[in-house]
């Protein structure tokens, strides 16, 4: 019998498809007709992702919880409307695509809880299982007039013994480039554990300058994590200049001192950006968790052009990241 299955099931009322290692006891699930969320990373039955309001309140309003995909862009946007090679769009603040923060600012992309994810292939064996799900961007009118960029999307999930990866692929479809500025947006949590002692280890060494809006004022400035207790530090910042192994990785480091338990999230080099989110005024829910979040871009690229990753027809980007349970 194979160490890794795979597994359908129903989480939530939703279709969910399950990725699992006995030997390692880990599993995972997603979710391919919700955006292909990840709601699920289980550690000898330990959950490692914030729920936050679960799937349903994901579905119903885009509120995010575990690993949601963040696309076409990151983070946010300063207004409604931007221009990229050439295009310029107005975002339709009516369109049920939209999701806006607090200030009204375009958040989080387009593909919140985004129903045509099509299931590529899947297979299971001793080595890993791995789920490949595609999205034809282009076949949608409604995003179009949002994102006029024609092109595909490729997500494969991976599990090998305990860690999780996640590989994105985006290849223009037309005669069109195709501006890239993706992120995800996991929500981390050793339960069981009082969030003040989660020790955190943040490879960063530069801090975006934002305004009051959370948007970039196109300056940063030098920046250290000090390894240690979270305590009462909060974060809601945008990092870059990411220290990196001999491997490319750049990791984040959460565990718990007393039992060694924990994870590591690790970024490739295509993620150059990280932004560090401690939660919001739902202390009872979201504070249970710390969102650490791998980007393509910075925030608000597509009106600044700032490290805006651009993508010729005939052109891919691929990018990967994962966790690592311990």
């Amino acid at each position: 019998m194979a160490k890794h299955h795979i597994t359908d099931s129903i989480t939530g009322g939703y279709p969910t498809v399950t990725l699992s290692c006995a030997d390692s006891a880990t599993e995972t699930t997603f979710v391919p007709t919700l955006g292909m969320i990840g709601c699920s990373l289980r550690h000898h039955g330990a959950e490692l992702l914030g729920q936050r309001g679960g799937l349903q309140t994901y579905a119903q309003r885009g509120s995010t919880m575990g690993i949601p995909l963040l696309h076409p862009w990151a983070n946010r946007l300063s207004g409604l409307a931007y221009t990229v090679g050439g295009r310029s769009v107005r975002l339709d603040p009516q369109s049920p695509l939209l999701h806006r923060d607090a200030n009204g600012l375009p958040m989080h992309g387009l593909l919140a809880a985004y129903r045509s994810w099509r299931i590529a292939t899947r297979a299971a064996d001793d080595d890993h299982a791995h789920l490949s799900a595609v999205l034809d961007f282009g076949a949608d009118a409604a995003l179009l007039a949002a994102f006029p960029f024609p092109h595909t999307l490729t997500l494969d999930v991976t599990l090998r013994g305990t860690e999780l990866s996640i590989a994105t692929t985006l290849q223009p479809s037309a005669d069109v480039a195709v501006p890239a500025s993706f992120g995800f947006h996991p929500y981390l949590q050793l339960p069981g554990v009082a969030r003040a002692n989660w020790h955190i280890e943040a490879p960063v060494r530069r801090r975006l300058r934002l305004d009051a809006r959370g948007i970039p004022t196109g300056e940063s400035e030098p920046v250290a994590i000090e390894p240690g207790a979270l305590g009462d530090r909060t974060f809601d910042d945008a990092f870059t200049d990411l220290v990196r192994g001999v491997d490319g990785r750049a990791r984040v480091e959460l565990r718990d001192p007393g039992s060694r338990a924990g994870l590591s999230l690790w970024v490739d080099e295509s993620y150059r950006y990280l932004q560090l989110f401690t939660g919001d005024p739902l202390p009872d829910v979201s504070r249970r968790s710390i969102a650490v979040e791998p980007m393509t871009c910075p925030p608000n690229a597509f009106r600044t052009g700032e490290d805006l990753v651009r993508l010729e027809p005939g052109e891919s980007f691929v990018s990967a990241w994962g966790i690592v349970p311990a």
